[in-house]
């Protein structure tokens, strides 16, 4: 007798999201849980967005400042200079807003982003700086300024989804929602934007993040949660497509800035802090993460082989 791989049943599929004029990109669509090849369709495979941001970052540490120390003092170049490394979306973070940083008004954060629009054909996510009341301030500006553009815009969080999923919406862009490793949170805030009006299906929940030792466990399982709730309990508030703002929370932590004269013990400052990256990202795939964000060019070569290896199995 023949064994018959035993399949669940699910309740319905993830949204896909396609973004970009120029060019476009998708990703998420999938019927199954992450890497389920034979149960589910998988239209997409999960995209990786290199991350630049729209001013020379002060806490970018020796591996990242090897790489991108030529561009970074110009948000155009630097995104050319990730189009030449083979990215297929790029995600601008608008540090240069933070009260902290420059303080930039929102009038200059849209002429950069403008600018950067003007000047490459690549998909476009824009992220705030994660300051929520600054953020209510520069996004809709942003927003409106990219409109036609098909961005992503984020992120929406408690205390201002209101403004920036309007926005959002009136830009015609999707929304990254972002609530604080909770399950319920993320359900909550995605009930609340769709009250205003945005589209459930242009929603990609951020759970937030983390790097491989500091609560990884934890964010992992809420996001696997997430996605079990979505295609197994038919929870729809839940069914959406995940993000993994991996380079953010990951080129934070000791591992990647240690060097080896600090700590011999730990190797290879270069091999250490590439893989600690790639497989913070790899793993979050393996969560139900459709879309990563990231900034090491090898790390990301390293995670996209990843993909491919296991899209291999994937009946076509």
């Amino acid at each position: 007798m023949d064994f018959v791989i035993p399949k669940e049943t699910y309740t319905g599929s993830i949204p896909e999201i396609e973004f970009g004029k120029a060019k476009t990109v998708r990703f998420a669509g999938e019927s199954a849980l992450p890497m389920h090849f034979f149960e589910g369709e998988f239209p997409n495979k999960p995209l990786i967005a290199f991350e630049i941001q729209d001013a020379q970052p002060d806490d970018y540490p020796e591996e990242l400042s090897k790489v991108y120390s030529s561009v970074w003092d110009d948000p155009v170049r630097w995104a050319k200079f990730c189009a030449s490394l083979g990215a297929e979306a790029i995600a601008l973070r608008l540090m240069s807003s933070h009260p902290d940083s420059k303080d930039s008004k929102p009038n200059e954060v849209a002429d950069i982003v403008k600018k950067v629009l003007s000047e490459i054909d690549l998909p476009l996510i824009i992220l705030g700086s994660n300051h929520t009341e600054k953020d209510a301030e520069v996004v809709p500006v942003v927003a409106d300024a990219s409109r036609g553009y098909n961005c992503i815009i984020g992120k929406a969080q408690e205390g201002n989804y209101k403004t920036i999923a309007a926005s959002a919406m009136a830009g015609g862009h999707s929304l990254i929602a972002m609530s604080e490793l909770d399950v319920n949170l993320a359900k909550q805030l995605n009930i609340l934007i769709t009250q205003t009006g945005f589209p459930k299906e242009k929603i990609v929940i951020d759970p937030m993040c983390s790097a491989i030792g500091y609560g990884f466990e934890y964010t992992y399982s809420v996001m696997e949660r997430i996605r079990i709730a979505g295609l197994l309990q038919g929870d729809e508030m839940l069914r959406s497509p995940m993000v993994a703002d991996v380079g953010f929370y990951v080129w934070k932590t000791k591992e990647v800035q240690a060097t080896q004269s600090d700590i011999p013990g730990w190797g290879s400052l270069y091999e250490r802090s590439v893989m600690w990256e790639a497989t913070t990202a790899c793993s979050f795939l393996l969560s139900g993460a459709e879309l990563l964000i990231m900034r090491h060019p090898e790390a990301i070569k390293i995670t996209k082989k990843f993909i491919d290896d296991l899209y291999s199995e994937r009946t076509e």
